[in-house]
Protein backbone atom coordinates (compact mmCIF):
# COMPACT_ATOMS: atom_id res chain seq x y z
CA UNK A 1 0.00 0.00 0.00
CA UNK A 2 1.10 3.37 -0.87
CA UNK A 3 1.43 5.03 2.61
CA UNK A 4 1.53 9.01 1.12
CA UNK A 5 -1.54 8.16 -1.00
CA UNK A 6 -3.17 6.73 2.37
CA UNK A 7 -2.49 9.71 4.47
CA UNK A 8 -3.46 12.25 1.34
CA UNK A 9 -6.88 10.59 1.80
CA UNK A 10 -7.35 10.37 5.80
CA UNK A 11 -5.62 14.06 6.21
CA UNK A 12 -8.00 17.14 6.59
CA UNK A 13 -7.01 20.86 6.73
CA UNK A 14 -8.34 21.78 10.41
CA UNK A 15 -6.27 25.27 10.65
CA UNK A 16 -4.00 23.45 13.59
CA UNK A 17 -0.41 24.26 13.57
CA UNK A 18 2.40 21.79 13.79
CA UNK A 19 6.33 23.14 14.35
CA UNK A 20 8.69 20.39 13.28
CA UNK A 21 12.33 21.71 15.09
CA UNK A 22 15.24 19.75 13.84
CA UNK A 23 18.63 20.50 15.53
CA UNK A 24 20.97 18.42 13.00
CA UNK A 25 22.61 15.40 14.05
CA UNK A 26 20.90 15.66 17.21
CA UNK A 27 21.52 12.01 18.71
CA UNK A 28 24.57 11.73 20.58
CA UNK A 29 26.57 9.42 22.64
CA UNK A 30 29.08 10.02 25.86
CA UNK A 31 32.93 11.17 25.24
CA UNK A 32 33.41 8.91 27.83
CA UNK A 33 31.86 5.62 29.15
CA UNK A 34 28.86 6.39 31.83
CA UNK A 35 28.97 9.90 30.65
CA UNK A 36 26.52 12.18 29.27
CA UNK A 37 25.48 13.07 25.63
CA UNK A 38 26.00 16.65 24.44
CA UNK A 39 21.81 16.50 25.07
CA UNK A 40 22.21 15.52 28.33
CA UNK A 41 24.76 17.51 29.84
CA UNK A 42 23.17 20.79 28.17
CA UNK A 43 21.37 22.99 30.59
CA UNK A 44 17.88 22.64 28.73
CA UNK A 45 14.94 24.06 31.27
CA UNK A 46 12.75 24.44 28.64
CA UNK A 47 12.92 21.53 26.57
CA UNK A 48 12.83 19.74 30.50
CA UNK A 49 10.24 21.61 31.20
CA UNK A 50 8.27 20.71 27.95
CA UNK A 51 8.23 17.05 28.70
CA UNK A 52 5.70 17.54 31.20
CA UNK A 53 3.15 17.70 28.11
CA UNK A 54 5.10 15.72 25.91
CA UNK A 55 5.70 11.83 24.96
CA UNK A 56 9.03 10.64 24.21
CA UNK A 57 11.34 8.30 21.85
CA UNK A 58 13.74 6.70 20.12
CA UNK A 59 13.56 6.97 16.35
CA UNK A 60 15.47 4.88 13.71
CA UNK A 61 16.19 7.31 10.54
CA UNK A 62 16.60 4.31 7.63
CA UNK A 63 17.31 1.31 9.30
CA UNK A 64 19.14 -0.78 11.92
CA UNK A 65 22.97 -0.10 11.41
CA UNK A 66 22.21 2.28 8.99
CA UNK A 67 24.27 6.08 9.03
CA UNK A 68 21.92 8.47 7.01
CA UNK A 69 22.97 11.34 5.10
CA UNK A 70 21.22 14.55 5.59
CA UNK A 71 19.28 13.81 2.56
CA UNK A 72 17.82 11.05 3.78
CA UNK A 73 17.19 11.87 7.05
CA UNK A 74 15.09 14.90 6.22
CA UNK A 75 13.18 12.90 3.46
CA UNK A 76 12.63 10.69 6.34
CA UNK A 77 11.47 13.37 8.22
CA UNK A 78 9.16 14.33 6.10
CA UNK A 79 7.57 11.03 5.90
CA UNK A 80 8.69 10.16 2.27
CA UNK A 81 11.00 6.37 2.88
CA UNK A 82 14.38 7.15 2.42
CA UNK A 83 15.10 3.31 1.02
CA UNK A 84 12.66 3.99 -1.53
CA UNK A 85 13.50 7.59 -2.57
CA UNK A 86 16.75 8.32 -2.61
CA UNK A 87 18.06 11.23 -3.53
CA UNK A 88 21.46 13.08 -4.73
CA UNK A 89 22.62 15.79 -2.73
CA UNK A 90 23.48 17.25 -5.49
CA UNK A 91 19.58 18.18 -6.31
CA UNK A 92 19.07 19.25 -2.86
CA UNK A 93 22.06 21.51 -3.15
CA UNK A 94 20.95 23.25 -6.50
CA UNK A 95 17.23 23.90 -5.15
CA UNK A 96 18.91 25.63 -2.37
CA UNK A 97 20.36 28.12 -3.80
CA UNK A 98 17.37 28.55 -5.58
CA UNK A 99 18.53 27.20 -9.32
CA UNK A 100 15.91 26.04 -11.37
CA UNK A 101 16.35 22.60 -12.58
CA UNK A 102 15.20 20.61 -15.61
CA UNK A 103 14.03 17.20 -15.31
CA UNK A 104 16.82 15.68 -17.53
CA UNK A 105 19.43 18.21 -15.74
CA UNK A 106 22.15 16.15 -13.61
CA UNK A 107 23.12 17.82 -10.46
CA UNK A 108 26.49 17.50 -8.64
CA UNK A 109 27.08 18.70 -4.88
CA UNK A 110 30.81 19.10 -4.57
CA UNK A 111 33.26 19.83 -1.93
CA UNK A 112 36.33 21.59 -2.53
CA UNK A 113 39.62 19.91 -0.51
CA UNK A 114 42.84 20.50 0.11
CA UNK A 115 45.25 17.42 -1.56
CA UNK A 116 49.17 17.42 -0.94
CA UNK A 117 51.45 17.03 -3.82
CA UNK A 118 50.74 12.97 -4.04
CA UNK A 119 47.48 13.97 -4.95
CA UNK A 120 46.37 12.43 -0.96
CA UNK A 121 43.32 14.61 0.91
CA UNK A 122 44.59 16.22 3.66
CA UNK A 123 41.54 18.10 4.46
CA UNK A 124 38.13 16.80 3.27
CA UNK A 125 36.39 20.88 3.87
CA UNK A 126 39.15 22.66 2.81
CA UNK A 127 39.66 23.73 5.98
CA UNK A 128 36.33 25.21 5.93
CA UNK A 129 37.10 28.16 3.70
CA UNK A 130 35.06 31.34 3.98
CA UNK A 131 32.09 31.64 1.38
CA UNK A 132 33.46 34.40 -0.15
CA UNK A 133 36.87 32.86 -1.13
CA UNK A 134 35.09 29.78 -2.35
CA UNK A 135 33.19 32.00 -5.05
CA UNK A 136 36.38 33.09 -6.24
CA UNK A 137 37.55 29.75 -7.00
CA UNK A 138 34.33 28.94 -8.33
CA UNK A 139 34.58 31.85 -10.73
CA UNK A 140 37.69 30.48 -12.12
CA UNK A 141 36.14 26.73 -12.56
CA UNK A 142 33.40 28.98 -14.98
CA UNK A 143 36.33 28.90 -17.43
CA UNK A 144 35.80 25.17 -18.17
CA UNK A 145 34.13 24.15 -21.59
CA UNK A 146 33.27 21.27 -22.87
CA UNK A 147 31.71 19.94 -26.12
CA UNK A 148 27.70 19.09 -26.15
CA UNK A 149 26.89 20.04 -23.19
CA UNK A 150 25.93 23.26 -20.53
CA UNK A 151 28.09 23.67 -17.37
CA UNK A 152 26.57 25.74 -14.30
CA UNK A 153 29.20 26.24 -11.64
CA UNK A 154 27.63 27.61 -8.76
CA UNK A 155 28.79 28.59 -5.06
CA UNK A 156 26.48 27.68 -2.21
CA UNK A 157 27.86 28.36 1.47
CA UNK A 158 31.63 27.28 2.75
CA UNK A 159 33.30 24.49 0.89
CA UNK A 160 30.63 23.57 -0.79
CA UNK A 161 29.82 24.47 -4.44
CA UNK A 162 26.85 22.78 -7.01
CA UNK A 163 27.72 21.81 -10.59
CA UNK A 164 24.49 21.03 -12.71
CA UNK A 165 24.79 19.81 -16.32
CA UNK A 166 22.97 20.42 -19.31
CA UNK A 167 22.35 18.34 -22.60
CA UNK A 168 21.15 14.98 -24.13
CA UNK A 169 21.80 11.83 -22.69
CA UNK A 170 23.03 12.65 -19.25
CA UNK A 171 22.33 10.37 -15.85
CA UNK A 172 22.64 10.40 -12.35
CA UNK A 173 23.93 7.19 -11.84
CA UNK A 174 27.79 7.66 -11.14
CA UNK A 175 29.66 6.90 -7.80
CA UNK A 176 30.68 9.64 -5.08
CA UNK A 177 34.38 10.45 -5.57
CA UNK A 178 34.91 11.34 -1.89
CA UNK A 179 36.37 8.30 0.39
CA UNK A 180 35.39 10.32 3.49
CA UNK A 181 39.03 9.56 4.76
CA UNK A 182 42.07 11.44 4.76
CA UNK A 183 45.17 10.75 3.50
CA UNK A 184 43.74 8.70 0.35
CA UNK A 185 43.35 10.08 -2.89
CA UNK A 186 40.13 11.32 -4.65
CA UNK A 187 38.05 8.33 -5.65
CA UNK A 188 38.00 7.79 -9.75
CA UNK A 189 34.28 9.04 -11.27
CA UNK A 190 32.25 5.33 -11.69
CA UNK A 191 29.64 4.91 -13.63
CA UNK A 192 27.06 2.88 -12.26
CA UNK A 193 25.48 1.85 -15.34
CA UNK A 194 26.52 1.88 -19.16
CA UNK A 195 23.98 4.39 -19.74
CA UNK A 196 26.00 6.87 -17.34
CA UNK A 197 29.33 6.00 -19.20
CA UNK A 198 28.79 9.85 -21.27
CA UNK A 199 28.14 11.62 -18.36
CA UNK A 200 30.98 10.18 -16.45
CA UNK A 201 33.38 11.60 -19.43
CA UNK A 202 32.44 14.96 -19.23
CA UNK A 203 32.67 15.02 -15.30
CA UNK A 204 36.20 13.49 -15.91
CA UNK A 205 36.95 16.12 -18.38
CA UNK A 206 35.85 18.71 -16.46
CA UNK A 207 37.48 17.21 -13.05
CA UNK A 208 40.64 16.96 -15.01
CA UNK A 209 40.57 20.77 -15.91
CA UNK A 210 39.22 21.76 -13.01
CA UNK A 211 42.46 20.23 -10.56
CA UNK A 212 44.98 22.53 -13.33
CA UNK A 213 42.73 25.65 -12.43
CA UNK A 214 43.18 24.99 -8.53
CA UNK A 215 46.57 23.87 -8.28
CA UNK A 216 47.81 27.20 -7.28
CA UNK A 217 44.91 27.85 -5.29
CA UNK A 218 45.56 26.31 -2.25
CA UNK A 219 43.86 25.55 0.59
CA UNK A 220 41.13 24.70 -2.01
CA UNK A 221 43.59 22.73 -4.50
CA UNK A 222 40.79 20.01 -5.71
CA UNK A 223 37.27 18.89 -5.20
CA UNK A 224 35.23 15.68 -4.90
CA UNK A 225 31.49 15.13 -6.26
CA UNK A 226 29.10 13.94 -4.27
CA UNK A 227 25.13 13.15 -4.48
CA UNK A 228 25.31 12.96 -8.78
CA UNK A 229 21.62 12.89 -9.10
CA UNK A 230 18.55 13.99 -11.28
CA UNK A 231 14.96 15.53 -9.59
CA UNK A 232 12.95 12.66 -9.07
CA UNK A 233 9.92 14.42 -9.05
CA UNK A 234 8.34 13.19 -5.94
CA UNK A 235 4.64 13.88 -4.51
CA UNK A 236 4.32 17.51 -2.77
CA UNK A 237 4.80 17.18 0.67
CA UNK A 238 1.47 20.12 0.94
CA UNK A 239 -0.36 17.71 -1.47
CA UNK A 240 0.31 14.42 1.21
CA UNK A 241 -0.50 16.26 4.18
CA UNK A 242 -2.78 19.44 3.19
CA UNK A 243 -1.19 21.29 4.99
CA UNK A 244 0.20 25.00 4.08
CA UNK A 245 3.96 24.52 5.03
CA UNK A 246 7.33 26.31 5.10
CA UNK A 247 10.90 26.10 5.62
CA UNK A 248 13.17 27.98 7.63
CA UNK A 249 16.93 27.27 7.38
CA UNK A 250 19.87 28.69 7.04
CA UNK A 251 22.14 26.27 5.03
CA UNK A 252 21.01 26.08 1.31
CA UNK A 253 20.62 22.18 1.64
CA UNK A 254 18.19 22.23 3.75
CA UNK A 255 16.51 25.15 1.84
CA UNK A 256 16.83 22.62 -1.18
CA UNK A 257 15.09 19.23 0.77
CA UNK A 258 12.34 22.09 1.65
CA UNK A 259 11.92 22.87 -1.88
CA UNK A 260 12.37 19.18 -3.20
CA UNK A 261 9.25 18.00 -1.62
CA UNK A 262 7.08 21.65 -2.66
CA UNK A 263 7.51 23.67 0.58
CA UNK A 264 7.87 27.29 0.19
CA UNK A 265 11.23 28.40 1.79
CA UNK A 266 11.13 31.51 3.56
CA UNK A 267 14.51 33.73 2.82
CA UNK A 268 16.05 35.05 5.52
CA UNK A 269 19.38 36.51 7.12
CA UNK A 270 19.07 34.54 10.30
CA UNK A 271 21.70 32.63 11.63
CA UNK A 272 21.00 32.09 15.75
CA UNK A 273 18.09 30.08 17.02
CA UNK A 274 16.46 33.38 18.19
CA UNK A 275 16.61 34.86 14.50
CA UNK A 276 15.09 31.92 12.87
CA UNK A 277 12.49 31.73 15.55
CA UNK A 278 12.18 35.63 15.01
CA UNK A 279 11.18 34.39 11.12
CA UNK A 280 8.65 31.93 12.23
CA UNK A 281 7.10 34.84 14.41
CA UNK A 282 6.94 37.29 11.32
CA UNK A 283 5.52 34.47 9.33
CA UNK A 284 3.19 32.52 11.85
CA UNK A 285 -0.05 33.70 10.30
CA UNK A 286 1.04 32.48 6.62
CA UNK A 287 1.27 29.12 7.56
CA UNK A 288 0.20 25.78 9.40
CA UNK A 289 3.80 23.94 9.20
CA UNK A 290 7.12 25.28 9.54
CA UNK A 291 10.43 23.01 9.51
CA UNK A 292 12.85 24.58 11.51
CA UNK A 293 16.13 23.68 11.19
CA UNK A 294 19.31 24.14 12.98
CA UNK A 295 22.79 23.13 11.99
CA UNK A 296 25.52 23.45 14.00
CA UNK A 297 24.81 20.61 16.55
CA UNK A 298 26.10 18.61 13.29
CA UNK A 299 29.39 20.79 12.20
CA UNK A 300 30.32 20.08 15.71
CA UNK A 301 29.83 16.80 16.31
CA UNK A 302 31.55 16.29 12.91
CA UNK A 303 34.35 18.21 14.63
CA UNK A 304 34.85 16.32 17.31
CA UNK A 305 33.70 19.52 19.81
CA UNK A 306 31.62 18.12 22.39
CA UNK A 307 31.43 21.84 24.52
CA UNK A 308 30.39 23.90 21.30
CA UNK A 309 27.58 20.86 20.41
CA UNK A 310 26.58 21.55 23.69
CA UNK A 311 26.77 25.03 23.71
CA UNK A 312 24.00 25.53 20.32
CA UNK A 313 21.45 22.64 22.40
CA UNK A 314 21.59 25.61 24.48
CA UNK A 315 21.15 28.04 22.47
CA UNK A 316 18.31 26.57 20.89
CA UNK A 317 16.62 25.86 24.33
CA UNK A 318 17.15 29.84 25.40
CA UNK A 319 15.38 30.86 22.57
CA UNK A 320 12.87 27.99 22.89
CA UNK A 321 10.50 30.23 24.96
CA UNK A 322 9.65 32.42 21.71
CA UNK A 323 8.65 29.78 19.74
CA UNK A 324 6.65 28.08 22.89
CA UNK A 325 4.62 31.79 23.16
CA UNK A 326 3.15 31.26 19.56
CA UNK A 327 1.28 28.38 20.46
CA UNK A 328 1.82 25.76 18.33
CA UNK A 329 -0.78 22.32 18.63
CA UNK A 330 2.24 20.13 17.82
CA UNK A 331 5.85 20.95 18.43
CA UNK A 332 7.97 18.22 17.93
CA UNK A 333 11.99 18.40 18.29
CA UNK A 334 14.42 15.85 16.82
CA UNK A 335 17.24 15.11 14.60
CA UNK A 336 17.80 14.43 11.35
CA UNK A 337 20.26 11.29 12.23
CA UNK A 338 23.06 11.26 15.46
CA UNK A 339 26.33 13.18 15.09
CA UNK A 340 28.37 11.92 18.20
CA UNK A 341 31.41 14.00 18.71
CA UNK A 342 33.18 10.52 20.10
CA UNK A 343 32.75 9.45 16.49
CA UNK A 344 33.34 12.48 14.56
CA UNK A 345 30.59 11.40 12.12
CA UNK A 346 27.14 10.56 11.54
CA UNK A 347 25.99 7.27 12.97
CA UNK A 348 23.24 4.62 12.65
CA UNK A 349 22.46 5.04 16.53
CA UNK A 350 18.60 6.30 17.07
CA UNK A 351 17.58 9.42 17.20
CA UNK A 352 15.73 11.26 20.31
CA UNK A 353 12.24 12.47 19.70
CA UNK A 354 9.92 14.72 21.88
CA UNK A 355 6.38 15.50 20.91
CA UNK A 356 4.76 18.54 22.39
CA UNK A 357 0.57 18.14 22.19
CA UNK A 358 -2.54 18.58 24.61
CA UNK A 359 -3.34 15.11 22.67
CA UNK A 360 0.39 13.16 24.21
CA UNK A 361 0.14 10.46 27.16
CA UNK A 362 2.60 12.34 29.55
CA UNK A 363 5.80 11.09 30.81
CA UNK A 364 7.40 10.64 33.86
CA UNK A 365 10.60 11.84 32.38
CA UNK A 366 11.58 15.23 33.17
CA UNK A 367 14.39 16.04 30.71
CA UNK A 368 14.97 15.59 27.38
CA UNK A 369 17.75 13.18 26.46
CA UNK A 370 18.56 9.94 25.05
CA UNK A 371 18.18 7.82 28.35
CA UNK A 372 15.23 9.13 28.92
CA UNK A 373 13.52 8.78 25.28
CA UNK A 374 15.16 5.08 25.69
CA UNK A 375 12.24 4.31 28.71
CA UNK A 376 9.48 7.16 27.02
CA UNK A 377 5.72 6.37 25.72
CA UNK A 378 6.21 6.59 21.90
CA UNK A 379 8.89 3.48 22.24
CA UNK A 380 11.01 2.70 19.49
CA UNK A 381 9.86 4.45 15.76
CA UNK A 382 11.11 5.00 12.30
CA UNK A 383 11.53 8.33 11.03
CA UNK A 384 8.50 8.31 8.94
CA UNK A 385 6.32 8.01 11.57
CA UNK A 386 6.87 11.18 12.74
CA UNK A 387 5.04 12.90 10.46
CA UNK A 388 1.91 10.62 11.14
CA UNK A 389 2.24 11.34 14.76
CA UNK A 390 2.14 15.26 14.48
CA UNK A 391 -0.76 14.88 12.19
CA UNK A 392 -2.53 12.89 14.72
CA UNK A 393 -1.80 15.04 17.83
CA UNK A 394 -2.85 18.02 15.50
CA UNK A 395 -6.25 16.24 15.04
CA UNK A 396 -5.32 16.19 11.15
CA UNK A 397 -5.41 12.82 10.46
CA UNK A 398 -8.82 11.20 10.05
CA UNK A 399 -10.08 7.31 10.69
CA UNK A 400 -8.43 4.39 8.47
CA UNK A 401 -11.54 2.22 7.89
CA UNK A 402 -15.37 1.96 8.54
Amino acid sequence: MDKLKLIHDMAVDNGTKIVLLVMDGLGGLPMTPGGKTALEAAHTPNMDALTARASLGLSTVVAQGFSPGSGPGHLALFGYDPLENLIGRGVLEALGIGFHLQPTDVAIRCNFCTVDENGNITDRRAGRIPTDEAAKRVALLRQIKIPGVEIFVEPVKEYRFAVVLRGEGLSGDIEDTDPQLTGVPILPITPRTAAAEKTAAILREFVAQGEKILAGHPPANAFTLRGVAMDPGLPKFPDVYKIKSAAVAVYPMYKGVSRLVGMDVIEHDAESPAEEFAVVKKHWDEYDFFFVHIKKTDSYGEDGNFDARKGVIEAVDAALPDLLALNPDVLVITGDHSTPAAVKRHSWHPVPVLLAANTVRRETATEFGETACLHGSLGYIHHTDIMPLALAHALRLGKYGA
